[in-house]
């Protein structure tokens, strides 16, 4: 029986952790030849070493997102090692604790946008020509249930990722005629940062996760790394500019979300 990905090349960024992680290890159990494309230098190497071990083709790219030259490189090395760019995963983000919208700095939104909006742009523009002239083409961005829901504390995330969203829409409406199909997921899932979140306020993470009508937090690989698995597959041929909300259920009434700021000056 032949794998989903068989033949398929993917840049995943943000591939050495949580969500990134997942999706690579369900990649290449696939068949699909991955490039882990990551700031850490540490677990960037070892996740690689991983998916090799899984008998997938696999290399480490260190990409730092908010740099377009280290994006254009993760893209390239893709390229040069496995001959094409099948499927491009805009997954890459770090980030910082809740801010209240006032006190949001320029500098962060900035950031934001560089790592969410921009670091997709570079990525999908590298990837383009090759997608194009093989008339075949998958781009899974990743948005959050930040920006539809509005959560407090992470303005700048929730503007940036929501721009994510308006350019896959944009770009699925331009580059269907090329075999192309871009589409976004919302995650909830314990991620790198769900990670952190919890590690700080443990007590606002279980409530978190117990608001969720599946009453957990997804797994990075089985949840969502499954749809990513659909969505870079043939089967997803005909599913271009849509929002999966992979999460649960927690969009359909809302999550509630009120972390805290500390004193109001």
């Amino acid at each position: 029986m032949s794998k989903r990905l068989e033949g398929r090349a993917a840049v995943i960024t943000g591939g050495a952790d949580g969500i990134g992680q997942g999706i690579a290890r369900r990649f290449a159990a696939e068949g699909a030849s991955v490039i882990v494309a990551d700031y850490d230098a540490e677990r960037g190497p070892a996740v690689a070493e991983e998916l090799q071990a899984l008998g997938a083709n696999a290399a480490f790219a260190r990409c730092d997102v908010t740099s377009r030259d280290d994006v254009f490189g993760a893209v390239d090395l893709c390229v040069e090692r496995f001959g094409s760019v099948d499927i491009l995963v805009n997954n890459a983000y770090r980030g910082e604790g809740p801010v209240r919208i006032e006190r949001k700095t320029d500098e962060r939104f900035e950031d934001a946008l560089k790592m969410c909006l921009y670091a997709t742009k570079w990525a999908m523009e590298r990837a383009l020509p090759h997608m194009k002239a093989r008339r075949w083409g998958r781009v899974i961005n990743m948005a959050s249930l930040n920006g539809v829901n509005a959560h407090m504390g992470s303005a700048d995330y929730n503007a940036a990722k929501e721009a994510v969203r308006a350019y896959s829409r944009t770009a699925a409406r331009e580059w269907a005629p090329y075999g192309i199909c871009v589409n976004v997921i919302c995650p909830a899932a314990i991620s790198a940062a769900y990670r952190r979140f919890a590690e700080m306020t443990p007590d606002v993470a279980a409530a978190t996760a117990a608001a969720n009508p599946m009453g957990r937090m997804g797994d990075p690989e089985s949840d969502i790394g499954g749809v990513a698995l659909f969505l870079a597959s043939e089967d997803a041929r005909y599913l271009t500019g849509n929002t999966l909300f992979v999460d649960g259920g927690g969009h359909i009434n809302g999550v509630p979300w009120v972390p805290d700021f500390g004193p109001e000056e």
